[in-house]
């Protein structure tokens, strides 16, 4: 089966190949005959009902420094492709929401992965919260009062952006810092939408777990250790990758939302657990594929293309 395959992500000249699932994905595809196309969000138009874009042929290598060849852009109507692969990172902001909308016109006939409404519907730190009783306690707010109640009941916290990436102005706030005042009056006012507030977990210095499922199945994961001087466990902040297997309590994360994430057409979901306490639900561009693979684990990115062309027959 040879699929038209279109790509919507980052500017790919700019990707580091070593770590980006999006160019795991690409390369599975190739190798498997599909025909590739790229562009960038800023191109996505609409004209009437028609989606339209500027794409270009693409080729990838697995090689640094000459990952990729494109061809010539041409516009196309995007109806006019088997699969679109939903790939540009955060920030979850208005464009990336207009973006779902548009995309959401050729789907499910043209195959959108992730769901564009369901990758909408569901921003990482708010989906999470249909499922407290895996989390550790957790508020979302910007009301000073609220937040002080949060904090005098459970100590040291972890403040971070409701819509936040990459480990991104995430910080630790202990029962009696002084720098909490300012703290709040930065967040207040560089973020219009409220943020998150958690129960800050000690276990993070083992690790923050990142769970990759495939059709609400567990396909694989990678243990994320941060720096000794760092909070953050994201590999882009410094974070050391580790192989691992799941615990029990991970697994039973995993077969309580699986159904949650099948229903909404969220195929590829790469979750975060932190001493058994679920974190977050990445739906929109979720990485960890290379790092699960060269750690010796499975091929996620097959395990990917196996459902996407199971749905496409």
């Amino acid at each position: 089966m040879k699929l038209k395959v279109a790509v919507q992500m980052d500017p790919i000249a700019r990707i580091n190949i070593r770590g980006d699932s999006t160019f795991a994905l690409l390369l599975e595809a190739q190798k498997r005959g599909h025909e590739l196309s790229y562009y960038t969000p800023d191109k996505l138009s609409q004209k009437g009902m028609e989606i339209i874009a500027p794409v270009q042929a693409l080729t990838v290598r697995d090689e640094d420094g000459n990952h990729f060849t494109l061809g010539e852009a041409k516009r196309t109507s995007l109806a006019s492709f088997d699969v679109v692969l939903l790939r540009q990172d955060p920030p979850f902001d208005m464009a990336y929401i207009t973006s779902t909308h548009m995309l959401e016109l050729i789907h499910p006939k043209t195959l959108v992965v992730n769901d564009p409404a369901s990758v909408r519907n569901a921003p990482e730190k708010m989906f999470v919260l249909n499922f407290p009783e895996l989390m550790p306690p957790t508020l979302v707010s910007r009301d000073r009062a609220e937040i002080d109640a949060f904090r005098d009941e459970h100590g040291d916290v972890v403040m971070k952006p409701l819509h936040g990436h990459g480990g991104s102005a995430v910080f630790r706030v202990t029962r009696n810092d002084m720098n909490y005042g300012s703290l709040f009056d930065l967040f207040s006012v560089t973020f219009r939408e409220p943020w998150v507030i958690q129960r800050f977990l000690p276990e993070v210095k083992d690790g923050d777990k990142r769970i990759l499922l495939v059709d609400g199945e567990f396909a694989g994961a990678v243990n994320r250790v941060p720096a000794a001087d760092d909070l953050r466990s994201n590999m882009v902040r410094g974070g050391a990758a580790k192989s691992t297997e799941l615990s029990e309590r991970e697994r039973e994360i995993c077969k309580r939302i699986g159904p949650s994430l099948r229903e909404r057409g969220l195929l590829l979901v790469g979750i975060d657990v932190i001493g058994g306490n679920l974190t977050e639900i990445n739906v929109t561009s979720p990485t960890g594929i290379r790092a699960v693979a060269r750690l010796g684990g499975p091929d996620i990115a097959a395990l990917v293309w196996d459902k996407i062309e199971a749905r496409r027959s």
